[in-house]
């Protein structure tokens, strides 16, 4: 077994036999490991993958992205478990340039391409969590072209990652950056901004 396989199939469901679960499935079976927030999960992300988050934002584990896998495992590592493990604290963000730029590099690869749908959805995720409007403008591209591309039966999950991402883009177009972070990271807000985080869904 690779050494990233175990979080793979924590993040997405083990496979069964002789078959990986359909995204249907696994967004059924994951979605709120994804988007919730439970100290149960934090938890568990902090006790089975903290150190492995670790040796990423110490730039260690480059050579997990000779494999697509490995690739989606590392950005992982960096963009999606720091937002467990230091929920509320700057570290959370703490992989994010880092994260970014593996994303750049291998989108400019095509690396993508060897994922799943959904598995690309943690690829693009990245993206959207730029404060920079033009990753934004990337990240909605990306999701425009998985949402086009869904059959039938998987149009409204993609749809609704389409929809979220366009939420992020609005925000950032309009403040720049995220205000929800601004308390977490010390910056001061704006009037507008305190304005804007009394709005329901403000803080995603």
């Amino acid at each position: 077994m690779s050494a990233w396989q175990p979080l793979l199939e924590w993040w997405f469901g083990a496979p069964g036999v002789g078959a990986t679960p359909s995204d249907l499935e696994a967004a059924a079976q994951r979605y709120g490991l994804w988007f919730g927030k439970q100290d149960s999960q934090d938890m568990q992300a902090r006790e089975r993958f903290a150190g492995q988050v670790e040796q990423a934002l110490a730039g260690e584990l480059s050579e997990w992205t000779a494999e697509p896998e490995g690739w989606l495992a590392l950005i992982l590592l960096l963009d999606q478990l720091p937002r467990m493990i230091y929920r509320d604290t700057p570290r959370a963000f703490a992989g994010d340039s880092r994260a970014q730029a593996l994303v750049c590099q291998g989108l400019a690869e095509g690396r993508e391409a060897a994922l799943t749908p959904l598995r690309q959805v943690f690829i693009y995720l990245v993206l959207e969590h730029s404060e920079n409007l033009a990753v934004q403008e990337q990240a909605v591209a990306r999701f425009q072209i998985l949402h086009g591309a869904a059959p039938l039966a998987e149009r409204a999950l993609f749809g609704g990652f389409l929809d979220y991402a366009e939420q992020h883009r609005r925000v950032i177009a309009r403040f720049g950056r995220f205000p929800h972070r601004n308390a977490i990271l010390q910056r001061p807000s704006t009037d507008a901004e305190l304005s804007f985080l009394q709005e329901p869904g403000s803080r995603f």
